[in-house]
């Protein structure tokens, strides 16, 4: 087994993109990326835009390479989109190999009228090759039910997780069901995983109250206790705070709670829980994302020859 996260806030943007190679087969899971429009009244950094363009750049090339596709969910960093704003990844940025892919999705009945528009657009691409597969067993892959998102209710719809069978060996994609249901968590204990990628709880959001917390963070205990390895990322990883919830998670364990960042041995990039100090410490000119928009600005001065002060360094430890 090879395992390879592409996109996570620990890697610099917005993603839970994981790309997975195991006797013929490469299996790309939610191909999307996106920076947050705004944090505490800024757009994204010049910094983070290079984090971004890099990841779009990294999915790019294990599409061209892969066999499978699977969409949990059709939200803007986790699929590519037509009308991508010039942070995401746009269907016109994908490789031709891109149609002829094996594509396994969520259904996007009962999903948000966004998220249907996005479904037809990706089954118009992929014609027959894209399947509904909730609840469906391939052989390899294993597909969950819809389960509810996380936070946000059911504006937010739905997503799908995906089970890996790796000779033995299970792998499990958990997308943004951000740790609120335990009912969730006993559906991935019983994939009997080895390695979970679970999207975490958004702890930055005003409105993630003490209950839900504790929701988030028994659940936490519960998986870490029960795998060989988990990685907790996206959603959790939009704040500082979510850095020290991890600590305190395998603190409390007794065992290496990872990041995305640890797990591919990289350094730490919050970038968008940092933004603010991203601001201070390399200012930006006004007019400079205007000038992006209209290709009159580059990321270069930003993303070369200066290590960004937000980062700290993770221990590799790459499952293959």
């Amino acid at each position: 087994m090879r395992l390879d996260i592409l996109a996570a806030e620990s890697l610099g943007a917005r993603g839970l993109c994981c790309r997975l190679e195991h006797r013929g087969r490469v299996i790309v899971i939610d191909p999307g990326v996106a920076l947050g429009a705004w944090r505490h009244g800024l757009p994204p950094h010049p910094l983070q835009i290079a984090a971004g363009r890099a990841i779009r750049r990294r999915i790019v090339r294990a599409l061209d390479g892969a066999t499978d596709v699977v969409f949990s969910h059709f939200h803007g960093d986790h699929v590519p989109l037509v009308d991508a704003n010039p942070y995401q990844l746009a269907v016109a940025q994908l490789p031709p190999r891109f149609a002829t892919l094996r594509a396994w999705s969520l259904s996007p009945d009962c999903q948000t009228e966004t998220s249907q528009e996005r479904a037809r657009v990706l089954m118009k691409l992929l014609g027959p090759r894209f399947q509904i597969a909730e609840g469906c067993d391939e052989g390899l892959l294993r597909f969950s039910p819809a389960v509810d998102h996380g936070a946000g209710g059911p504006s937010l719809g739905s997503v799908m997780l995906t089970r890996v069978d790796l000779a033995g060996r299970v792998f499990v994609h958990a997308s943004d069901t951000q740790l609120l249901s335990a009912s969730v968590v006993d559906f991935i204990l019983e994939w009997a995983p080895h390695w979970v990628l679970v999207g975490g709880p958004p702890l930055y959001q005003s409105g993630f109250d003490a209950g839900r917390r504790r929701r988030a963070w028994d659940n936490a205990l519960r998986l870490a206790q029960a795998v060989d390895t988990l990685i907790l990322d996206h959603h959790l990883l939009r704040s500082v705070e979510g850095a020290t919830w991890l600590a305190a998670l395998s603190e409390k364990t007794g065992r290496r709670v990872f990041c995305a960042a640890d797990i591919m041995g990289r350094p730490r990039l919050l970038l968008e829980a940092r933004r603010q100090q991203l601001y201070e410490t390399m200012p930006v000119r006004a007019g400079w994302h205007e000038d992006y928009a209209r290709r009159r600005a580059t990321v270069t001065d930003f993303a070369e020859g200066r290590r960004s002060p937000t980062s700290a360094k993770g221990d590799g430890h790459s499952p293959r």
